[in-house]
């Protein structure tokens, strides 16, 4: 019964296979192999954009901090929805790799801004005076941090508003694959055809051992992301051993086959709520993550039978009976309902009580 992040899933086992191909015999390093040009090229091709810069990185936080590198100064204000990654849980990498670019939190329900809210906090900022930051980019995530999904028409409207500042437009796509089988989006409606720039384009909370890959829709900006990526230490030597994870992942859809498990089993326990008695749902659920709140003596039964994921709280005023819920590929229905028997067991009790 582990809920408490992908990230903590296992590899699947057509990426180890694809690892183990990969060890055999030497190979060009720092990304000169030819399994790491033709991945690349695979990418590219995957989101329409034969044209586009690929490069692969290990984390998420590197991806999304390098690439906004490249769409802000250190004068530039970024902004991001207020319960962001971006904005929370990279330990100041963004300001870091911009050189100090500063985060504007913009609020909105469900994880989900609007150009309106974005608009209204675009225009706060003293653009064109020398004694406040100017505006440089608009950073969206998809899926969000409270697990509902962006459509690309809502993207795009997003991305009109910031180009019509002469705003740059990043994609957290750590979740990506499961905001696009959600939406039956292509990679590419969600992205460049939205009027995205750039995006971090994510595979390690997809299955994957570790490695991201951001594309940039702007092959100029090709040069100054090596660069960056090199000083930021991500440029690995054995380079081949991230695409080989990549190359395993891609193959036969099986990046979106994966996704669409996470999500379905998400779903699962989602509708099992509606028989957990005191249980609610404090985010529709779109993609494969729940917030969701039940009784203090269901939370004690679930974690004495061994249940993993990380209790809730959104701030002063909170029962704190919250709980976020994460579901991965290698999640099983037995597992969901294992679960929700627990929760059903406790709850019921003291409903019957």
């Amino acid at each position: 019964m582990f809920f408490a992040s992908d990230n903590g899933a296992p590899v699947p086992p057509a990426v180890m296979a694809a690892l183990a191909r990969a060890n055999e015999g030497p190979a060009m390093g720092y990304g000169n192999d030819a399994l790491s040009l033709a991945v690349a090229a695979r990418i590219a091709a995957l989101f329409e954009a034969p044209d586009a810069a690929v490069f692969l990185v290990a984390t998420g936080t590197a991806a999304n901090a390098l690439a906004l590198a490249c769409l802000a100064p250190p004068w530039g204000a970024v902004f991001c929805h207020a319960g962001a990654h971006a904005m929370h849980d990279e330990c100041g990498a963004p300001e870091f790799f911009t050189g100090g670019a500063k985060l504007i939190p913009v609020p909105g329900d469900h994880g989900r801004m609007t150009p309106t809210a974005f608009e209204d906090a675009a225009s706060r900022l003293w653009t064109g005076v020398v004694h406040g930051v100017q505006p440089a980019a608009l950073t969206v995530t998809n899926v969000t941090e409270a697990g509902t999904v962006y459509t690309p028409d809502q993207i795009a409207a997003l991305a009109a508003a910031a180009k019509a500042r002469g705003m740059g437009v990043h994609l957290d796509g750590a979740r990506l694959a499961n905001a696009l089988v959600a939406t039956g989006a292509t990679p590419a409606e969600m992205t460049w055809k939205a009027g995205v720039d750039a995006v971090s384009f994510g595979g390690t909370k997809d299955g994957l051992m570790g490695v991201e890959a951001v594309v940039l829709f702007d092959p100029g900006k090709a040069w100054e992301f090596a660069l960056r990526r090199k000083r930021a230490g991500h440029l690995f030597s054995k380079h081949r051993f991230l695409a080989a994870q990549v190359a395993g992942w891609l193959d036969g859809g099986l990046w979106l086959d994966l996704a669409r498990h996470a999500n379905a089993m998400a779903a699962r326990l989602a509708a099992g709520f509606a028989s957990v008695p005191g249980g609610r749902l404090r985010h529709p659920v779109e993609a494969n993550i729940l917030f969701a709140d039940f009784p203090a003596a269901a939370h004690a039964a679930a974690q004495a039978a061994g249940a993993a994921y990380y209790p809730w709280s959104d701030g002063p005023g909170d029962a704190g009976t919250g709980a976020r819920l994460v579901t991965s590929w290698a999640t099983t229905a037995a597992e969901v309902d294992a679960f929700l028997a627990v929760l059903r067991g406790a709850a019921g009790g003291i409903a019957a009580g």
